[in-house]
């Protein structure tokens, strides 16, 4: 049972990498994906979340209107589209699998997270 992150890298100012979140060993049939971010020397960050239940995404303000959630259940990953990159974006970025009640926003509900990815580190510069 594991979730494994990929799609990090060096990247451009203004640049729009996709990162996936692969689950394996189980299924995202009744979970909500969240992805955090952490830069270094600061706090890990809760960024953005998706519910597979309805696929209601939320996002922190931070990063909405650039990044964007989506689920592909065929292949049990989720993707997290980042686009117009900033340098300040540089962090490891993490997906956690949590089991949110139905109706209940899946950012910042930290009690239900259940399983972590190991991160991508994801770097914007010149």
């Amino acid at each position: 049972v594991q979730l494994v992150e990929s799609g990090g890298g060096l990247v451009q100012p203004g640049g729009s990498p996709r990162l996936s979140c692969a689950a394996s060993g189980f299924t995202l049939d009744y979970y909500s994906i969240n992805w955090f971010r952490q830069a270094p020397g600061k706090d890990r960050e809760e960024i953005s979340c998706i519910m597979n239940s309805d696929g209601s995404t939320a996002y922190v303000d931070s990063v909405k209107g650039r990044f964007s959630l989506s689920i592909d259940n065929a292949k049990n990953t989720v993707y997290l589209q980042m686009n117009s990159l900033k340098p300040e974006d540089t962090a490891v970025y993490y997906c956690a699998a949590a089991r949110v009640p139905y109706g209940t926003n899946c950012l910042g509900n930290y009690a239900y997270l259940e399983l972590w990815g190991q991160g991508t580190q994801v770097t914007v510069s010149d």
